[in-house]
C-alpha cells in the first residue's frame, strides 16, 4: 500500500506540473480550442493535456524499477501499456492533423487486434476461441471511442477515468495483477493532477490523445482478466461493464438518438448525456457530479457482487441498477437535442405506424419491463427465504412456477388497469391501482400453484415476499418520471425561486402546476400563509416558513426571485404591504387567476 501511494504521488504531481508546462505550450504553438457551437465552453481554451495525463501515468508506473518483483513480470502485460501510448499518437496526430472518424476507427481496432495477439502469446494454448477474440478488439476499440465522446464537458472524462481506474485496481487486483495494478493506479493519480487543471471553469483540454490514452489504457486493461481468468469469462465482464458504466452508457445513448434523429453518427453535437442534464436545468457541475454517481455507483454494485462471490446470486441487483439505467434514459431521451426532430428517421420509417400503436396504445415496452420486475423480484423471494442447501432444494420450484407466476400476475396488472394510467401523473390512486393488481396476481399464484403443485415445494413467505417486493418495484418504476421531474425542477439553475403567499387549495394548485409545467420555469420554495396552524408544516413537499411577519426576513434569507399571490383573499391591506415589502427589496408581486369563461 506504501508503494501505491508512492506511485499515486508521483503521479499526481507530474501530472499537476505538466499539465502547467502544457498550457503554456499549446498556447504559444497555437493548440487552442475556440468556442464552437458544438462544444460546451464559451472562451479559446489550450488543448493536447493528454501529454500531461500520459506522462504522470509512466512518471508513476516506472518507479516498479525500485521493485524487482514487478519489473519481472511486467513484461507479462506490457502491452497495456504499450497500446495506451499507441492510441496516445493516434490522438496526437487527431489533434494536431483532424484525422477522419473512419481512419481513428481503423487505427483503434488494429491497436486492439494487435493487443489481443500481445495478451494471448505467440502459443496456441493461449489464444482464445475466434468470437471472443473478435469482441475483445472491439471492445478496446468501443472503450477508446467512448471515452473521448464522454470528453464533452469539463471534467467530466478525467473523472470518470479516474473512478473506473479506482475500481478496477481495488476489484480485480487479483485477476490484474500487481504490474497492472500498479499501471492503474499511476493512472487514477495523473486523471487527479490534470482535475485541477480540467475541472469547471477548464484551463486545459485534454484533447483526443488525451481520452484515447485512457480509453485505451482502462480497455486494454480490462481484457487482462479475460486471459488470466477465462473460465470465469462471464463473472469479470459484468464486473468491468458495471465500472464502466458511464462511458458505455453515454455512447450508446448518443449512439441510437442519433440514429433515430437522422444524424450521423460521427457529427458532433451538444447532445450528450451531460448536456441534456444540462438543458434540464442543472449547472455543468451538477450535471457532472450527478455522472460522477452513476459511475461510484456502478462500482459500488460490481464490488457488492464480488462480496458476494458470483453473479448469479446477485442477479437481482444488476437487474435493479440496468432498470434505473433505461428508466433514465428514456427521460432524457424526452429532453429535446435536434431542434424537435430528436425521432425524425423513427417517424419516416415505414413501421412507424407499428411501433406508434404498440408503444402507446398497448404499452408494450410497459409490460415487457414489469416481465423483468416480476422475475427478479419472484427470484429474490425465494434468495432471502432460503440459503445454503435450503435455497439448492427449493430453487428448481421456482424455475418450474415461473411462467405460471408471470402468466398470473401480467393477467392481473391488466385487470387492475395499471396500463391505462400515466406516469408522469403517478399518484395515490395510481398506486391503490398497483397494489390491486399485485394483490390479485399473488393470490391467483397461490391458486394456481395450489392446483398444480398442492403447494408442494412452496413456502408462504415467499409469496409475501414477492408481494411486498413486486409493489414496491412497481411503484418505485411509475414514480420514476415524476421524480425526476420534481428533482429537474428543484435543482434547475434556470428556474426562478418563488415564493407562494397562501398555502390554501389554490396556492397548492399553483404548486403542482409549476412542478409539471417546465414553460414557467418557476420553483416553488416556500409557503408563506397567516394560518399559524400551518407554520412550520409542509404541504406538497414545500415547507410552509412563517407568517406576513417573516416575509422580508425570508425574500432575503432564501434568495426569493418573486412573490405570487395565490388566493382572491389576499387583498386590502394585506396585500398592500406584500407589494410594499417586496417593492422594497426589488422582488416582483404576481397573482394567480383562476376562472372558468
Amino acid at each position: 500500500m506504501v508503494f501505491l501511494a508512492v506511485v499515486f504521488a508521483v503521479a499526481t504531481a507530474c501530472s499537476l506540473a505538466g499539465g502547467a508546462f502544457v498550457r503554456r505550450l499549446a498556447a504559444a504553438r497555437g493548440a487552442v480550442v475556440p468556442p464552437r457551437p458544438d462544444r460546451w465552453h464559451s472562451s479559446p481554451t489550450p488543448t493536447m493535456g493528454g501529454i500531461a495525463i500520459a506522462a504522470g501515468t509512466m512518471a508513476g508506473f516506472a518507479a516498479i524499477v525500485f521493485r524487482p518483483d514487478l519489473l519481472l513480470s511486467a513484461e507479462q502485460w506490457l502491452a497495456v501499456p504499450l497500446a495506451a501510448l499507441a492510441m496516445f499518437v493516434v490522438g496526437v496526430l487527431d489533434d494536431r492533423l483532424q484525422l477522419s472518424p473512419v481512419a481513428k476507427l481503423v487505427g483503434s481496432l488494429a491497436i486492439g487486434a494487435f493487443l489481443v495477439f500481445a495478451l494471448a502469446g505467440l502459443g496456441p494454448e493461449g489464444a482464445l476461441p475466434s468470437v471472443y477474440t473478435l469482441v475483445a478488439t472491439v471492445w478496446f476499440a468501443g472503450i477508446c471511442h467512448a471515452l473521448n465522446l464522454l470528453d464533452n464537458m469539463d471534467g467530466l472524462a478525467a473523472g470518470i477515468g479516474l473512478i473506473a481506474a479506482v475500481f478496477l485496481a481495488a476489484l480485480l487486483a487479483g485477476i490484474l495483477g500487481p504490474t497492472l495494478v500498479v499501471l492503474l493506479t499511476a493512472l487514477a493519480g495523473a486523471l487527479l493532477g490534470f482535475l485541477y487543471w480540467n475541472r469547471s471553469r477548464a484551463r486545459l483540454f485534454m484533447g483526443d490523445c488525451g481520452s484515447l490514452f485512457i480509453g485505451a489504457l482502462l480497455g486494454a486493461a480490462s481484457l487482462v482478466p479475460i486471459y488470466n481468468a477465462p473460465l470465469a469469462f462471464i463473472s469479470p465482464a459484468v464486473i468491468v461493464v458495471l465500472i464502466l458504466v458511464v462511458p458505455l452508457f453515454d455512447t450508446g445513448f448518443v449512439l441510437v438518438l442519433r440514429r433515430l434523429a437522422g444524424r450521423k453518427a460521427t457529427k458532433g453535437g451538444t447532445d450528450h448525456v451531460s448536456h441534456r442534464l444540462v438543458s434540464l436545468g442543472f449547472s455543468e457541475r451538477s450535471a457532472v457530479r450527478i455522472l460522477y454517481l452513476v459511475g461510484i455507483a456502478g462500482g459500488t454494485t460490481a464490488w457488492v457482487l464480488v462480496l458476494g462471490r458470483g453473479v448469479e446470486p446477485m442477479l437481482p441487483l444488476v437487474a435493479a441498477f440496468g432498470v434505473v439505467l433505461i428508466l433514465i434514459g428514456i427521460y432524457l431521451a424526452r429532453v429535446p437535442a435536434y431542434n424537435a426532430e430528436d425521432f425524425v428517421a423513427l417517424q419516416k420509417s415505414s413501421f412507424a405506424p407499428f411501433l406508434k400503436d404498440l408503444a402507446f396504445r398497448w404499452h408494450a415496452a410497459e409490460v415487457l419491463l414489469d416481465l423483468v420486475l416480476i422475475t427478479v423480484c419472484y427470484y429474490l423471494a425465494y434468495r432471502l427465504r432460503f440459503e445454503g442447501e435450503a435455497l439448492d432444494i427449493f430453487l428448481p420450484y421456482f424455475t418450474s412456477s415461473l411462467p405460471v407466476v408471470l402468466g398470473c400476475k401480467l393477467a392481473a396488472l391488466y385487470g387492475s388497469g395499471l396500463y391505462q394510467r400515466s406516469w408522469f401523473t403517478f399518484g395515490l390512486r395510481d398506486v391503490a391501482a398497483v397494489l390491486r393488481g399485485v394483490g390479485l396476481g399473488s393470490l391467483l399464484s397461490v391458486l394456481t400453484a395450489a392446483y398444480l403443485y398442492r403447494l408442494v415445494g412452496f413456502s408462504r413467505a415467499v409469496f409475501v415476499l414477492d408481494a411486498l417486493l413486486l409493489a414496491v418495484a412497481i411503484v418505485a418504476t411509475r414514480a420514476s418520471f415524476k421524480t425526476m421531474n420534481l428533482v429537474a425542477a428543484t435543482r434547475s439553475k434556470r428556474n426562478r425561486r418563488v415564493l407562494v403567499y397562501g398555502a390554501g387549495a389554490f396556492g397548492q394548485t399553483l404548486v403542482r402546476e409549476m412542478r409539471a409545467n417546465p414553460r414557467w420555469k418557476m420553483n416553488p420554495i416556500a409557503f408563506i400563509d397567516d394560518d399559524p396552524m400551518k407554520a412550520h408544516r409542509w404541504i406538497m413537499g414545500v415547507p410552509v416558513r412563517g407568517t406576513l411577519d417573516e416575509l422580508e426576513q425570508m425574500l432575503r434569507k432564501y434568495a426569493i426571485d418573486e412573490v405570487v399571490l395565490s388566493s382572491p383573499s389576499i387583498n386590502g391591506t394585506i396585500e398592500y404591504r406584500i407589494r410594499e415589502i417586496c417593492a422594497g427589496l426589488n422582488r416582483p408581486v404576481r397573482r394567480l387567476y383562476m376562472d372558468i369563461r
